[in-house]
């Protein structure tokens, strides 16, 4: 699927994993950021974006495939993501999750990914949809909803209220501000910090 995350028929130029052929994916797959996001939890955030890739290579295809993963078999995916290197601290767990996020894409969505986005002229409107994602709670949902608007052009109507606080302009909170090492380095300060700040409490 070249038709850029956007769906405008652009690829888009990232670089969350910090890894050029994996930002690549990122940059023309609406699955690969979908699944990324998704992976984005208690590993290094350039570990999480490469893990599309990587899923990629060791299914022997260029790209996701929704219907390829939701009908996997799941003991035999799971050990697709555990294999060495792992594609996440907790592999099993998580290949569960893709596949879940998969089916449900499936079945809502006819497996498109952007279509998850496509068209809503709402914020409000998108960040619900982002929420009903397995896997998607409200800060996740909040932190992609960013990372759409920041980075790939998806800036519907009062997405950046609906993002808050990660839609902020010129913030380093999250992967939605990642765009190279220097600024990569600042979102981990700042979650370093805020997470000093939570257990101070």
């Amino acid at each position: 699927m070249d038709d850029g995350v956007d769906g405008a028929g652009k690829d888009i130029r990232v670089r969350l994993a910090q890894r050029p052929e994996a930002d690549a994916l990122l940059g023309r797959s609406p699955l690969a950021a979908l699944v990324g996001m998704l992976l984005d939890q208690q590993v290094p955030m350039e570990w999480a974006f490469s893990g599309p890739y990587t899923i990629a290579q060791r299914l022997g295809a260029d790209d996701l495939d929704a219907y390829v993963i939701a009908g996997y078999d799941p003991e035999a995916f799971a050990a697709l993501l555990s294999a060495k290197p792992a594609v996440h601290r907790y592999p099993g767990s998580m290949a569960k999750r893709v596949q879940q996020l998969s089916q449900y894409l499936v079945d809502e969505y006819g497996g498109d990914a952007a279509a998850v986005w496509t068209g809503v002229d709402d914020g409000a409107a998108l960040l619900s949809r982002l929420k009903a994602l397995p896997g998607f709670g409200e800060q996740k949902a909040r932190i992609f909803l960013a990372l759409l608007g920041k980075q790939y052009g998806v800036t519907p109507s009062g997405w950046e209220e609906a993002s808050a606080p990660y839609g902020e302009t010129g913030s380093h909170r999250s992967v939605a501000d990642i765009v190279d090492p220097e600024s990569l380095g600042k979102v981990r300060e700042f979650k370093k910090a805020a997470k000093a700040a939570k257990a101070a409490k």
